[in-house]
């Protein structure tokens, strides 16, 4: 692992992160202006709602803040945007409705708002006052679509994000590590006995894993301590949701992203995130098992429209791609479920090692669109060039999304392909492993074992170690498992290991001996601790340079 630590304090800080070592809070961009003005609602006993996304990140910084506000006295009502009718973020169809409903005095958007310097005027102008609690792109040229300039900031209580200040170190927390140093804040301002900040960890590792944000810094301490508060929860419906999930201790980042995420996401998918607040919030076991069930079953259905989409979309890539030419790709149809277009997204740049975008089309004409990009492409970077094709985008550097008229789709599809093939070199159009170190069988003990799991959690920022090893033998038969992985009996020298390959049962495998790149991991089986190979790719053995 080369991680550029520079003194033996940085690597016992990696090694052993403690909630001792976090920030002052009030380093985050107006902290001070929001903590001041949540404490005159509260005193005031003004009416608070608390503005969300649909995702994960969305749903659990609500639930954290609601807790908070609750445990300080107040009543917030919570509110969550209806993907099909009104779109992400600060909509006008969401916000009308949102105060029709609430008449709030102080709205705190959350995981939205940083862009929407429009929309926070016309709610200002309402007599309501906002903060913004955002980790989204700040506006990046004065080339925008809301006929404000794209430089400008909305001009509210507090936005607190720190992407808006260049110089933050910060800019790796999503909104859920955000809201916590918000309620992190509160309390250094003034305490209140009896609550329990740091057990609320389990909120912020489910909204930092499944946002996909970097594992570095106080992330990585919010993800470590919040999988301990994960295994632990006394919440009704986070343990109803671990057993439909089938997820048991001890609870790793890929848990939380390919199995509880997932689940947590696909009502906001489908249909409304309501279910999800509702099952992390929920004290009821009855309604906890429920609402668990009913995720659970979202979530296939979410599967299946994914899988049909992806399908579709997989027809007009075989047709118009050329990876020689193209440097990016962008497909689109009526009709398409908005709901999934950012997982097919994910897919098909995994597949192609290409920023993808994929667009559904609706009923009026208006197409809306995910992005996921590639390592070198900030995406948002690269949308801010199409512009003026664009009725509005927004999001990350490595995912976004965006809204346009169904007659432009051809043409940005074509601008876009020409500025992610200006952005991006030949090497980084180039799918390759980035292997960590050369390994042999012999070395893999279980002492060794335990200093690599001292290296969790994994994810993005801190992957998941990749070693290789030369020459090594398959001394039996491979054996498929659920028709698409296979289990592989390994010999190197007089050191023999057996290994998943997964979705490796259609794949050509070379004759013997093999050049492997796996990873390990510890799995703990019938209250024993085995040490698993996972092979991500082979080769015949190679001579060395």
């Amino acid at each position: 692992m080369r991680k550029g630590f520079a003194t033996s304090e940085e690597v016992e800080t990696f090694l052993r992160p403690r909630l001792s070592s976090l920030s002052d809070p009030f380093l985050l961009p107006n902290m001070q202006a929001a903590v001041e003005r949540i404490f005159r609602a509260l005193d005031r006993h003004e009416r608070i709602v608390l503005f969300g996304d649909y995702d994960v990140d969305g749903v659990t910084s609500i639930a954290l803040l609601a807790e908070m506000l609750r445990a300080c006295g107040s009543a917030p009502e919570l509110f969550l945007p209806r993907r099909m009718e009104e779109g992400y973020g600060l909509s006008r169809e969401g916000v009308d409705r949102c105060l029709e409903q609430h008449g709030p005095q102080l709205l705190v958007a959350v995981d939205c708002g940083t862009s929407s310097v429009t929309e926070i005027a016309q709610i200002s102008q309402r007599g309501v006052d906002v903060i913004v609690l955002d980790h989204h792109e700040p506006p990046l040229s004065s080339s925008g679509f809301t006929g404000e300039p794209r430089s400008a900031l909305p001009d509210c209580i507090a936005v607190v994000n720190p992407k808006i200040d260049p110089n933050s170190p910060f800019h790796y927390l999503c909104s859920v590590g955000i809201v916590f140093k918000l309620c992190h804040a509160l309390l250094k301002t003034r305490p209140l006995a009896g609550f329990d900040l740091k057990a609320r960890l389990d909120l912020v590792a489910l909204g930092t894993v499944a946002d996909i944000v970097p594992l570095r810094g106080e992330n990585r301490l919010f993800v470590q301590r919040g999988a301990i508060e994960i295994a632990r929860s006394t919440r009704p419906g986070l343990k109803k949701l671990l057993e439909v999930s089938g997820v048991r201790p001890p609870i790793l980042t890929e848990d939380i992203g390919f199995r509880l995420g997932p689940r947590l996401n696909a009502a906001g998918r489908l249909s409304t995130a309501e279910k999800s607040l509702q099952l992390l919030l929920t004290k009821d076991e009855d309604e906890a098992a429920a609402l668990a069930e009913f995720l659970d079953k979202q979530n296939r259905e979410r599967q299946s429209v994914e899988k049909e989409v992806f399908l579709a979309a997989e027809e007009q890539i075989t047709r118009d791609y050329n990876p020689m030419r193209d440097a990016a790709i962008v497909v689109w149809a009526r009709s398409w479920h908005p709901g999934v277009l950012g997982i097919v997204a994910s897919r098909i740049s995994r597949k192609y090692h290409r920023p993808s975008i994929v667009i559904g089309v609706e009923a009026n004409g208006i197409g809306k669109g995910s992005g996921r990009s590639i390592e070198g492409l900030n995406l948002v970077e690269a949308l801010n060039h199409c512009a003026e094709l664009l009725e509005k985008f927004g999001g990350h550097e490595m995912a976004a999304g965006l809204t346009i008229r169904e007659e432009k789709i051809d043409e940005f599809a074509a601008e876009f392909r020409r500025v992610a093939r200006e952005l991006l070199s030949d090497e980084c159009l180039q799918p390759c492993l980035r292997l960590d170190h050369e390994l042999a069988f012999s070395d893999l003990s279980f002492d060794f074992l335990h200093w690599h799991e001292m290296l969790q959690p994994f994810g993005n920022g801190n992957p998941h170690p990749l070693f290789f090893a030369r020459e090594v033998e398959s001394v039996a038969t491979p054996r498929v498992v659920n028709d698409k992985h296979l289990i592989l009996r390994l010999r190197q020298r007089n050191y023999h290991q057996r290994a998943v390959y997964f979705d490796g049962a259609n794949a050509r495998l070379p004759p013997t001996p093999w050049d492997i790149a796996f990873r390990i991991r510890a799995n703990e089986y019938e209250g024993e601790t085995r040490l698993d190979m996972q092979i991500q790719a082979l080769r015949k053995t190679e001579p060395i340079d």
